[in-house]
């Protein structure tokens, strides 16, 4: 767990803690709990937006904050680094740079949406820029539901392709439904930061976000901020037959709930399977819910972007 562990960042939360001490402590924890596993598994440290850029830092002072952090991933050897949850193209290209001088495979990921960066640039050009730089896995991450961010990667997938660029796609999104937020996503609902619980996505949502993101040719499918364990596990087990293998202990746990076929109850046995599930549309219990009260521009931006009502 590196993200925001700069030293600006720490400081700025009260710790004195420095970025290494960090970086290093969460690299060691790392490796204990893979150890633990017969599994393969890869450890990776990321970087992030620093509060040295904030849309006009120099980048000297920027890779000085980038510095401490990568001499730990390197003094740890881990497989692969990640740039992650920059909402600036120049400072993410900076961040994709400094990792390239590792040798390590690195993963970018901007917390963009699909209405460009903070300057102005598109999500499109964003992508070109992180693929010049150099990123060997590009997406985007946080802020914006499942939705929103399958369907920004997918400009992103158009405009690389038709540049030339053979890049690997990744996307993890927030595990709150956001249509209708603006640039700054769930930060800047009104439910933030107290009240998002009614926005949660359901073990089904994931599933449905695993699969399309599939079909778009993203391979490297996540979550970010208020995911949680069950609906990882929903994606690993909606790709099972891709990936040729089920999640742990999946002898435990029938998908679709299909284990309610069991109960006694008529009503509740109907359930056990995918059909219903699959096509169920889940109730807010709030009759008035802000959320679908669109503003005219946000209709006429998910009308351009092919994003669902």
């Amino acid at each position: 767990m590196t993200f925001y562990a700069n030293s600006i960042n720490l400081k700025n939360r009260g710790t004195n803690l420095t970025s290494q001490d960090i970086s290093d402590a969460a690299c060691t924890i790392a490796k204990e709990v893979a150890a633990e596993s017969n599994r393969d598994i890869m450890i990776a440290g990321s970087l992030s937006e620093t509060v040295a850029y904030s849309g006009f830092g120099s980048r000297e002072r920027v890779e000085n904050e980038f510095a401490p952090q990568i001499q730990t991933f390197m003094k740890n050897d881990v497989d692969f680094v990640i740039a992650e949850y920059f909402r600036y193209a120049e400072e993410m290209c900076w961040a994709i740079e400094s990792l390239k001088e590792t040798g390590k495979p690195v993963v970018a990921m901007m917390n963009i949406g699909g209405m460009g960066d903070r300057t102005g640039i598109s999500t499109a050009q964003c992508a070109l820029k992180m693929a010049k730089a150099g990123a060997d896995v590009i997406g985007l991450n946080c802020c914006f539901d499942p939705d929103h961010l399958v369907e920004a990667v997918k400009t992103m997938k158009i405009a690389l392709e038709e540049a030339g660029y053979k890049k690997h796609l990744i996307c993890q999104p927030v595990g709150f439904w956001t249509p209708d937020a603006g640039i700054d996503g769930y930060l800047g609902l009104p439910e933030y930061p107290f009240a998002l619980e009614p926005r949660s996505l359901t073990r089904f949502d994931m599933r449905r976000f695993a699969r399309r993101a599939y079909e778009a040719g993203i391979r490297y499918i996540g979550g970010c901020c208020f995911f949680e364990a069950y609906h990882i596990r929903e994606i690993v087990d909606e790709l099972s037959h891709e990936r040729q293998q089920k999640p742990p202990n999946a002898d435990k746990m029938e998908p679709w709930g299909v284990a309610v076929s069991n109960n006694a109850t008529p009503w509740i046995r109907q359930r056990g399977r995918r059909e219903y599930w699959e096509n169920l549309q889940p109730a807010t219990g709030r009759i008035h819910s802000p959320s679908m009260v669109e503003s005219q521009h946000d209709a006429n931006w998910r009308s351009s972007s092919n994003l669902p009502r």
